[in-house]
């Protein structure tokens, strides 16, 4: 399984805002653009926490095995794996909600006297820093699950097998 890297969601993101901000203008023009959803922020910054959370876990274990502390509960291969596919999912899905909401925010922002548009801008830009906190608790996630680098290159021949 290949990294996600951050250059991939920064791309990812900047994509889905100009075609949202794109989006939002061709719509504001026809008619009235929808709502920004209030859940949004909420929803982003709940499946940070839940990275979060894992992530710390995880770290915890896997240093408290590395120090060869006593009781040092291990950790499950499939589980670290597991672990690592829902970041990678949800750094994936963020980057395009949050390339979303900021393209959305941003064509919100020339209609700021607009009360009703205001508070959506306000709610898109807290969307927006949601799923950057999604994205950097994904990233870190993935760093922590990540397995140490294989010393036994060319530079350094593995020990000859016993026959």
């Amino acid at each position: 399984m290949k990294p996600i890297r951050l250059r991939l969601l920064l791309g990812i993101t900047v994509v889905a805002g100009v075609l949202s901000w794109a989006g939002a203008k061709l719509w504001g023009s026809m008619g009235s653009l929808p709502g920004v959803p209030a859940a949004a922020p909420v929803v982003l910054a709940a499946i940070a926490v839940v990275l979060l959370a894992t992530a710390i876990s995880l770290r915890s274990r896997l240093k408290a095995v590395r120090e060869r502390q006593p009781g040092a509960k291990g950790v499950d291969p499939l589980h670290a794996a597991r672990a690592v596919v829902l970041a990678q999912a949800s750094a994936l899905v963020s980057a395009v909600v949050t390339g979303i909401y900021a393209g959305t925010g941003v064509f919100l922002l020339g209609q700021l006297d607009i009360a009703a548009r205001q508070s959506q801008a306000i709610t898109a830009g807290l969307a927006v820093l949601a799923g950057a906190a999604v994205m950097a608790a994904a990233l870190w996630l993935q760093h922590i699950c990540k397995l140490p680098e294989d010393h036994e290159g060319p530079t350094h021949p593995a020990a000859p097998s016993p026959r």
